[in-house]
């Protein structure tokens, strides 16, 4: 499927995952919003501010890239984080409440938001990860979201069955991005430390996977892409060098 003279929006797109699909989707021909907190990092040829978190932040976002593109053809659902590592008995109440708000409320708000717009042969992704096929330890409330995305994927695909909107969510393992920093709060060491004896992906790979699902011919549909590193079978396991 060519995608040259389409439109996207893309959140989370000042970094990793989101930056790389963002730059894949504009070699494309597709002209791009990008959405993310850092407006200064946004490398999107339209780039606004953007807090999935909040509800004014949305809406703000969505009217005015929609005025800028002039039509939603595919929307990327990017923006996510983790926070720490730890039991679940040592969570707190303020990083639940940022995971959830991010990883699930967000993702579900912008879909909301953006679905009226999206056109005929438009396409939603969602990049989920591996945590929401098996969940592993000292991660629950991450675990908790990313089992909501895939959930909430497949409960989409079912409401839009008949009309001309593809759905995908994208499940990766270890890519290594900003995302780890994040998880440990800027501790480098610690964000270091996790793909450390491994190759793991990149955030290239990932949106090569986003690609693919995006350019198959209209009538397949890529339910799903699980992406790991050969070094990594699932969350908990990963073979490293030395």
């Amino acid at each position: 499927m060519d995608l040259h003279g389409k439109t996207a929006i893309v959140t989370g797109a000042s970094s990793g995952i989101g930056r790389a699909t963002a730059r894949m989707l504009a070699d494309a021909g597709v002209r791009v919003a990008g959405g993310a907190r850092r407006v200064d990092r946004l490398e999107t040829p339209v780039a606004l501010e953007l807090d999935v978190t909040d509800a004014a932040s949305c809406e703000r976002f969505v009217e005015s890239a929609l005025a800028e593109l002039g039509g939603l053809d595919i929307l990327v659902n990017n923006a996510g984080l983790a926070l720490g590592r730890y039991p679940f008995d040592e969570s707190s109440e303020e990083d639940e409440h940022t995971i959830f708000a991010t990883n699930v409320d967000g993702l579900v708000r912008m879909t909301r938001l953006c679905l009226p717009h999206i056109r005929d042969q438009g396409h939603i992704v969602n990049i989920g990860s591996i945590a929401g096929r098996q969940a592993y330890e000292n991660a629950a409330t991450y675990v908790a979201s990313k089992f909501a995305v895939r959930g909430f994927t497949y409960a989409l695909r079912e409401d839009l069955l008949g009309r001309p909107i593809r759905i995908t969510t994208v499940d990766g393992g270890l890519v290594e991005t900003e995302f780890s920093v994040v998880r440990f709060r800027g501790d480098k060491e610690k964000a270091d430390a996790v793909y450390r004896g491994i190759e793991p992906l990149t955030a290239d790979d990932m949106a090569d996977a986003v690609m693919y699902a995006l350019t198959r011919p209209f009538h397949v549909n890529v339910d799903e892409i699980v992406i790991k590193a050969v070094s990594q079978s699932s969350g908990a396991r990963v073979v490293r060098e030395g």
